[in-house]
C-alpha cells in the first residue's frame, strides 16, 4: 500500500470536548459509555441497530423501546462517536433519556435477556459517574505534572469507553482523591520493619530496601500503601506481631511516589521503579488484591519471559517488557489476609530502556476520546509534520510484530491493551519505542511451556496458562480492538476520510508479519475478514464473574482483502 501523505487537520475543530460543567460532562460521558456497551454487547449482536442519517437507532426488543443518539462520526467496526443526550421514542415524540434512565433500561433488558438480577449494577454506574464529576471539579485549576510521562498516567479522567462502570470505586471520595492519579497527587508510603523470619519474598525485591532503609539487619523494610495500611492496621495478627516486637511501624517517609492509571501501581521516579500494591478496594470490576499465587506467579513468569523477550528485543528493536523481578510481603502463620494484603510486586522502570531524546507516554492517554493532556495524538501530530498515515505506520510497526511473535512463535499471551502499553515518542511526536507491562494478564500456552510449568505448584501454574483459543481471543481483543482500533479512532477523529486507509495499514502489517511466520491459520482468518473478538465488559460485570471468565462478542472486521482502502474526500 502506498502510504502517501495526509495533512493533519486543525485539532481544535476535530477533537471533541464534552460540556465544560463537571456534572454535565459526567452525565454525557456516562451516557455515551453505557450506550457503547449496550450497542457492542447486546443490540448489535441481536441486529437491533441501524444508522439513519445523522442518528443511530437501537431497539431494546424485550422492553419494546426505541432509542436514538446523534452521531458525531460513524465507525467501520461499530465503535461510533456520539454527541448529546440519548432519546427514546414516546408516541410520536423523542424524549431525552438521562444516564440514570438509560442504566435502568439496560438493567431491565439484561434481566430479561439473562434471567439474572444484579442489584449492584445501578449503584456501580452511579459510583463511576460520581467519580468523574468529583475528579473534574478537583482538577479544575490544578497544575499538570511537569513530567510528560507522569502527566499522561494521571490524565485518564473518563476511563475505558467500553466498560459500563469505568471509574467505579468503593470507599469515601476523600480516600480515592488522596490516592488516585487523576488529580495529580503524590504521597509517601507507610513503612513496616519486619523481622526476617516473617518476611516472605521471592526473586529480587531489593529495590525496596533503598526506599526507607532499616538499620537493624534482623529486620527488612516492607513498604505499604497508606490507604491499605488504614484498612489493615487493626488486624489482630498485625497487632500481635507488633506486640511481640516482630513488626515495627516506622511511620510515613521516604520519597514521594506517583499513582499511575491503574491506581494501585505507584511510580517511584528516584528509583526508576514501579511498585504494585494490594488494595482492598473495588476498582471497575474487581477488588485489587494480590492473591498469594499471583505473587509467586509474577516472579515465576518473569523468569520464564526473560529469554523470550531478549529474543524479541533483538528481533524488534524498540520493544521491551517491564520486568517484575520480585515481591515482598508479611507472612504471619496461618493467615492470608496480611500476606495478600501487604504484598508488593516490584516492576522495573522505563529509564533503563529509553533511548536518548525519547519521551514515554501512556498509550491510553494518546488515544483518549476526550483528550485531557498534552499526550493526545492530536498534540503529537502537531509537534511534527502532521502526516497521520505515516505516524500510524510507525506506530503499528512497533506494536504489532512483537505481540504476534510472542503468541505464534513463543506461546506467550501478552495483554497489550491501552493501559498496559507505554509508547516512546521522539521530539517530533513520532513513535520510536513500545513498552509492555503488567504480568498479571500475561499468560503461557501449556502446549509450548509444559515442562517449565510442570515445575511450578498447582495453584501457581493454573492461573498462568491459557488454552490456544482463549489465548488468541485475548491477544486479538487487546491488540486489535482495545488498542489498535481505539488509537485508530482517535486518528480518524482528526480526519474521518482516512478511516479505511488506517485499517488498510493494520492489514498490511498483519500480512507482513504473517509472511514471516508461515501464514498462521488464525492470521489467515483475520486477513479474510472474520469478525474481531471484543471483550464483553458489560455482560461480565452483569454476571459478576472474574475477568478470566470474560466472553467475547463479534465485531465487523475491515481487515478482509476486498475491503476498500482508498481515501475518500
Amino acid at each position: 500500500m502506498n502510504i502517501g501523505t495526509a495533512p493533519h487537520t486543525d485539532s481544535a475543530t476535530t477533537v471533541p470536548t464534552p460540556a465544560t460543567e463537571p456534572s454535565r460532562t459526567a452525565d454525557l460521558v456516562t451516557t455515551h459509555t453505557l450506550l457503547n456497551c449496550l450497542i457492542r454487547e447486546v443490540s448489535a449482536p441481536e441486529h437491533q441497530v441501524t444508522v439513519a442519517g445523522d442518528h443511530l437507532l437501537l431497539r431494546l426488543p424485550r422492553r419494546g423501546l426505541l432509542l436514538r443518539a446523534a452521531l458525531r462520526r460513524t465507525s467501520l467496526i461499530g465503535a461510533h462517536r456520539f454527541q448529546g443526550s440519548v432519546q427514546r421514542l414516546d408516541g410520536d415524540a423523542w424524549v431525552t433519556v438521562d444516564w440514570r434512565e438509560l442504566a435502568r433500561c439496560i438493567q431491565d433488558e439484561l434481566e430479561q435477556r439473562t434471567g439474572l438480577a444484579n442489584e449492584e449494577f445501578l449503584g456501580q454506574v452511579a459510583d463511576s459517574r460520581e467519580t468523574i464529576r468529583v475528579v473534574l471539579e478537583e482538577r479544575a485549576g490544578s497544575p499538570t505534572a511537569a513530567d510528560p510521562y507522569v502527566a499522561s498516567e494521571q490524565s485518564l479522567v473518563f476511563g475505558h469507553r467500553f466498560h459500563p462502570t469505568p471509574k467505579a470505586r468503593t470507599g469515601d471520595p476523600a480516600d480515592w482523591l488522596a490516592y488516585g492519579p487523576e488529580t495529580g497527587t503524590r504521597f509517601r508510603l507507610r513503612y513496616l520493619a519486619v523481622r526476617r523470619h516473617l518476611v516472605r519474598e521471592e526473586g529480587e525485591p531489593h529495590v525496596l530496601d533503598a526506599l526507607h532503609p532499616v538499620a537493624d539487619p534482623e529486620f527488612a523494610v516492607l513498604p505499604v500503601h497508606p490507604w491499605q495500611y488504614r484498612m489493615l492496621k487493626d488486624h489482630h495478627r498485625l497487632r500481635e506481631a507488633v506486640a511481640a516486637g516482630d513488626v515495627a511501624d516506622t511511620g510515613t517517609g521516604g520519597p514521594e511516589l506517583v499513582p499511575t492509571a491503574s491506581v494501585r501501581t505507584l511510580y517511584a521516579p528516584e528509583a526508576d521503579a514501579f511498585l504494585k500494591f494490594s488494595l482492598n478496594v473495588r476498582l471497575t470490576n474487581c477488588v485489587r488484591k494480590h492473591a498469594s499465587y499471583e505473587l509467586s506467579g509474577a516472579v515465576a513468569l518473569n523468569r520464564l519471559l526473560q529469554p523470550v523477550f531478549a529474543r524479541l528485543t533483538d528481533r524488534f528493536p524498540g520493544c521491551a517488557l517491564l520486568a517484575e523481578p520480585g515481591y515482598r510481603t508479611l507472612g504471619t502463620a496461618g493467615d492470608t489476609a496480611l500476606l495478600e494484603g501487604f504484598g508488593v510486586i516490584v516492576r522495573s522502570g522505563l529509564r533503563r530502556h529509553l533511548r536518548p531524546g525519547v519521551t514515554p507516554l501512556l498509550a491510553a492517554a494518546v488515544a483518549d476520546e476526550y483528550p485531557t493532556g498534552a499526550a493526545h495524538v492530536s498534540q503529537l501530530l502537531a509537534s511534527g509534520d502532521g502526516d497521520i498515515l505515516a505516524w500510524w505506520d510507525a506506530y503499528l510497526g512497533l506494536l504489532l510484530p512483537p505481540v504476534l511473535a510472542a503468541y505464534f512463535e513463543h506461546g506467550v499471551v501478552l495483554e497489550p491493551h491501552l493501559q498496559n502499553v507505554v509508547v516512546g515518542v521522539g521530539a517530533d511526536g513520532t513513535p520510536a519505542q513500545m513498552f509492555f507491562r503488567d504480568l498479571e494478564g500475561t499468560k503461557l500456552l501449556t502446549s509450548r511451556h509444559g515442562p517449565a510449568l510442570d515445575e511450578l505448584p498447582d495453584d501457581v501454574r493454573g492461573p498462568l496458562t491459557y488454552d490456544p483459543e482463549h489465548g488468541w481471543n485475548r491477544v486479538a481483543y487487546c491488540l486489535l480492538v482495545n488498542h489498535a482500533a481505539e488509537m485508530l479512532s482517535a486518528l480518524a477523529d482528526l480526519d474521518p476520510a482516512l478511516e479505511a486507509a488506517l485499517w488498510g495499514l493494520v492489514r498490511d502489517h498483519l500480512a507482513g508479519y504473517a509472511r514471516t511466520a508461515a501464514e498462521p491459520p488464525r492470521l489467515r482468518a483475520l486477513l479474510s475478514g472474520v469478525p474481531l473478538p471484543a471483550k464483553a465488559n458489560l455482560l461480565l460485570r452483569w454476571s459478576r464473574k472474574a475477568d478470566r471468565h470474560a466472553t467475547y462478542v463479534p465485531l465487523p472486521s475491515p481487515l478482509g482483502a476486498d475491503f476498500p482502502r482508498e481515501v475518500v474526500r
